[in-house]
């Protein structure tokens, strides 16, 4: 009977020992499946944004944005004090060269013209009072040189004649003389005349040339405020928009004050603003795409303001001379503008809350695009939707680039 007890026991023994094997079997399968559990986790395909690394040249782009402008901008003010008696044209209104924007009044301009006009009146009689005068000398002096040709011409006979009487005896030699000596004195003073005329007439030109000068400075003063007067109906000055206008119906301006502002529609530059941590990767002749929402324009950037305001820096655009319907002054726009050009790199669309020149860690895909595994990636420069790959992946690679931060699992299910 004690026999029989013992091979009892120890079979009892052998199925304990087999089910402790199978207990810890089964203890450690649940530990390894909680393991595999806590480190992955099953996501919807569709709830993914995925990107493939790819090789080729990359443009390092600035993207900013800013409004069109006109390139050719005119401040009309006013020359004198007056008071605004006709609004024509308002803001946005297109103008030519002789449209009137609007209407200014001034009653002392008027005044100023009429008494130039009367002053101009005057100096011109003058003139011809002047001119008169001298016509009337020089009638004098023609009177009075006739006068002594004749006398001298008498003379010559007289002196001629007595020439051969003289030698008969019959006229004295005294008296001879005296009829040479009288031709001679009378042909000095008609030389002398004749040299006092022509001295006359230059005296007389010069005070005709005085006079006309006193006409013309007196015309320029009746010019220059018939110009004030006829600027009191403002007018735009050249082919563009009326951008802003600044005076009210009624209002009084003084002299230099504003009274609108014109620009070209067809002239336009863009002026944009990048982040001041860009600014450095722009230069003066580079290419610029312009976006007008509707449009795109292709510039080129020529100057840089060196004032930073809220960290940002001012580039201004240039722009072809023919430019879309879409284009207007003070639109809106985006640029992008081509910095240079990365060589043979690789690349991929930048992954949310991704910065340049950092390490981060994205989840990615296996062949099959079943799984995806978190890897460390090194990025270079950011351009636009892409960014650099400095290491860590290869071209063909896929990756998932949506916002998996919150996901600590170093795997991750597709579905």
């Amino acid at each position: 009977m004690d026999i029989v007890k013992k091979k009892k026991n120890s079979r009892l023994m052998s199925s304990k020992n087999v089910s402790i094997v199978i207990g810890l079997f089964l203890f450690v399968t649940l530990i390894f499946f909680a393991k595999s559990t806590l480190n992955k986790v099953s996501i919807a395909k569709k709830d993914l944004l995925f990107a493939t690394v790819k090789q080729g040249d990359l443009d390092v782009t600035v993207e900013g944005y800013g409004k069109l402008t006109s390139d050719k901008l005119q401040l009309i003010t006013t020359l004198t004090r007056a008071t605004v008696q006709e609004i024509i044209l308002k803001p946005g209104a297109a103008v030519s060269k002789e449209s009137i924007i609007v209407k200014l009044a001034n009653p002392e301009l008027l005044q100023q013209v009429e008494n130039a006009q009367q002053e101009l009146s005057q100096v011109k009689a003058n003139l011809r009072q002047l001119k008169v005068n001298q016509k009337r000398e020089l009638l004098d002096e023609d009177s009075r040189l006739a006068e002594l040709e004749a006398r001298f011409e008498s003379a010559k006979l007289r002196r001629t004649a007595e020439e051969k009487l003289v030698k008969d005896g019959i006229v004295s030699e005294l008296t001879y003389k005296e009829s040479l000596l009288n031709e001679k004195q009378l042909n000095k003073r008609i030389k002398i005349l004749l040299q006092r005329m022509e001295q006359l007439s230059f005296v007389h030109q010069e005070g005709v040339n005085i006079q006309q000068e006193r006409i013309k400075q007196q015309q320029g003063k009746l010019n220059v405020a018939q110009d004030r007067l006829n600027k009191l109906n403002v007018k735009a000055g050249f082919d563009g928009v009326l951008q802003r206008l600044s005076v009210k119906l009624g209002q009084s301006l003084a002299p230099g004050q504003e009274v609108a502002l014109i620009g070209s529609v067809t002239e336009l530059i863009a002026l944009i603003r990048v982040p001041q941590s860009q600014a450095q990767l722009i230069s003066v002749g580079q290419k610029a795409e312009v976006d007008t929402r509707q449009d795109k324009i292709i510039g080129k950037v020529v100057r840089i303001d060196p004032i930073v305001v809220d960290n940002t820096v001012e580039i201004e655009i240039s722009l072809p001379p023919s430019l879309p319907r879409s284009a207007r002054p003070q639109q809106n726009i985006d640029a992008t503008i081509t910095a240079t050009t990365l060589k043979n790199v690789n690349y991929i669309e930048r992954p949310a809350n991704t910065k340049a020149q950092s390490n981060v860690e994205l989840y990615k895909l296996n062949d099959e695009q079943t799984q995806a595994s978190k890897i460390s990636l090194k990025f270079g420069e950011k351009t636009g939707r892409f960014i650099v790959v400095r290491s860590g992946a290869q071209a063909g690679n896929q990756f998932i680039i949506s916002d998996l931060s919150n996901y600590t699992n170093q795997q991750i299910a597709i579905n």
